[in-house]
């Protein structure tokens, strides 16, 4: 019997019209969908494509948040598990990923053992929450010869790209903002921030500058900063 091909589908941060055309071919051909589950249940990939998975099977795939090196390679291995036994029984499988799956993906690891295993592998590119973040605020994050740096928040790092690169995305500043803030406002650079939670999704929120923004912002968030650049327009995606 040949074995399956495992597919690792972006299906972008949460809008269900960013999903792209071969996103929604993939998941269609698919024998199996699997998705990542959260530690509360969530299955917000799966709600993204829900339309296109129809009454496929769904392999549940639960993926803590966690920082825990030996946690997260346990999860790893466990999910690679699952799926190569799916794709010994000559099933194709689409593994949904929120954005991009090239972009601070758990798929990036998953598809690397799979990989090792001896399995085919192949990678639908998506919408990555960074652009659909900028469109929102109808703001380019970079222009002409431009720099742009990706960090996330938890980076130490964070400090010197801000002053390196002329525009910054903050990923993932968690459940407290006080230390990006904290970080921001030593280099002036709070009111050069827009902060977007839940982009595309259900109670999507803009901040722009970082008063009224609250410390919780759950994890569907990132900062824009853009040091002497107007990222306050009121226009925004369609």
């Amino acid at each position: 019997m040949d074995k399956g091909t495992l597919f690792g589908v972006s299906v972008g941060p949460g809008d269900p019209e960013l999903l792209t055309l071969k996103a929604v071919r993939v998941i269609q051909e698919a024998d199996v969908v699997a998705v990542p589950v959260s530690s509360g249940g969530r299955t917000t990939a799966l709600d993204i494509a829900r339309e296109h998975v129809g009454d496929k099977p769904v392999m549940r795939c639960p993926t803590p948040m966690s920082s825990d090196p030996q946690v997260l390679r346990t999860t790893h291995l466990a999910i690679a598990d699952q799926l190569c036994a799916e794709l010994d029984q000559g099933r194709n499988v689409a593994y949904l990923c929120l954005g991009d799956v090239g972009i601070y993906s758990t798929f990036s690891y998953v598809r690397d053992l799979v990989l090792q295993r001896g399995y085919q592998v192949q990678t639908v590119p998506g919408v990555p929450s960074i652009c659909a973040a900028a469109a929102t605020t109808n703001a380019a994050l970079c222009t002409g010869g431009e720099t742009l740096a990706i960090v996330p928040a938890a980076s130490s790092k964070l400090g010197s790209m801000l002053n390196l690169a002329d525009a910054t995305v903050v990923m993932k500043p968690g459940r407290s903002l006080e230390p990006l803030r904290a970080t921001l406002e030593s280099q002036g650079l709070a009111d050069d921030t827009v902060v977007v939670s839940r982009c595309g999704m259900e109670g999507e929120r803009v901040y722009r500058g970082l008063d009224g923004c609250p410390d919780d912002l759950g994890y569907f968030s990132l900062a824009l900063v853009r040091p002497g650049r107007d990222l306050a327009s009121s226009a925004g995606t369609a």
